[in-house]
């Protein structure tokens, strides 16, 4: 009886095993992917520069990444200057916004 049962925990762990190797694997083929739409990110913001390797193209900022930085400063204890900033850009919240100045409402947020 004992040894069935040593047998069947044996059977369970390499079961969980291999769920966490496969788990594993997984996740290093998706930061294989991330590095490679990087690298591809990169090279082509080179080749559309000045040739110098400096990147001149801005990269598109999403109300959802401005929403992140706001609610991380809110967090932060920051809420009533987040709140003067929206009303900076003449918002008394984020959907008023315009999209045009997320990316200058950002760098404006990182310095609170």
């Amino acid at each position: 009886m004992m040894g069935q049962a040593r047998i069947e925990r044996k059977i369970m762990m390499k079961e969980i095993y291999m769920l966490l190797a496969d788990g594993y694997e997984k996740l290093a083929q998706g930061f294989l992917t991330l590095a490679q739409q990087g690298k591809e990110v990169k090279e082509k913001l080179e080749n559309e520069g000045s040739g110098d390797g400096i990147y001149t193209t801005e990269l598109e900022v999403t109300i959802e990444m401005v929403r992140a930085i706001l609610a991380k400063k809110s967090q932060e204890g920051k809420i009533s200057e987040v709140k003067d900033l929206l009303m900076k850009y003449d918002a008394g919240k984020l959907s008023g916004v315009n999209p045009k100045d997320y990316a200058s409402l950002i760098k404006e947020a990182e310095l609170l």
